[in-house]
């Protein structure tokens, strides 16, 4: 397994998480996604090394942007 983390601006709530949880999650590979609101952290699990333009495009997707 492969751990990243990767700090999101711009979420201020649970319905914040949700998005960028279930946007990163649609990524093939990805195994868990952890996200802590109070400080933009998301800690993406998966199956083999994940493609940065990948995570920064779903995080876009779900309207936010990585730090």
């Amino acid at each position: 397994m492969n751990t990243e983390t990767y700090t999101v601006t711009g979420m201020t709530c649970g319905h914040c998480a949700a998005s960028v949880t279930e946007e990163i999650s649609e990524i093939d590979g990805v195994a868990n996604v952890d996200v802590v609101v109070e400080t933009g952290a998301v800690t993406v699990t998966s199956t083999a090394p994940l493609d940065h333009a990948a995570v920064q495009a779903a995080v876009e997707e779900a309207g936010y942007a990585l730090a």
